[in-house]
């Protein structure tokens, strides 16, 4: 397994929930893009909910995928769009949910400096920590 496969450049994805907790977690290698793992992350996505997500998402499929599930998609534009949508930096502002999930897992040196290079027990770990965070909101 190459360095860009599963080593310093695995990317993390994250769906939380509005308390910052982790409902569905992905992993992706490093080249890889990060709009086409969100058609994954956007399946647990709660009917009605709103999808807070960065540029890196603004696509018209994951637009049009939260719209079938009744969600609205809180999405800054990227520079390239042409059209514009719906988009309020107030409700933008929550996005630091997911960026304090991200924050939580850094003090566990072994997800930080991804030790681990086999995928599947650095996933498993990020589960584990993932659980501990639920254990303790409860």
């Amino acid at each position: 397994m190459g360095r860009s496969r599963g080593g310093l450049t695995t990317k993390i994805h994250a769906l939380v929930d509005a308390d910052g907790r982790p409902v569905k977690l992905m992993l992706t290698p490093g080249q890889a893009g990060d709009a086409p793992a969100a058609a994954a992350l956007l399946e647990y996505l709660a009917p009605g909910a709103t999808l807070i997500a960065d540029r890196a998402y603004d696509t018209n499929a994951i637009r049009a995928v939260a719209a079938e599930r009744g969600a609205w998609a809180n999405i800054p534009p990227r520079s390239i769009r042409k059209g514009s949508f719906a988009f309020s930096g107030w409700v933008y502002r929550q996005r630091n949910l997911v960026e304090r999930f991200f924050n939580r897992i850094k003090p566990f040196r072994g997800l930080a400096t991804r030790y681990d290079k086999n995928p599947a027990n650095f996933f498993a770990a990020l589960k584990l920590i993932a659980a501990r965070m639920w254990c303790q909101s409860l």
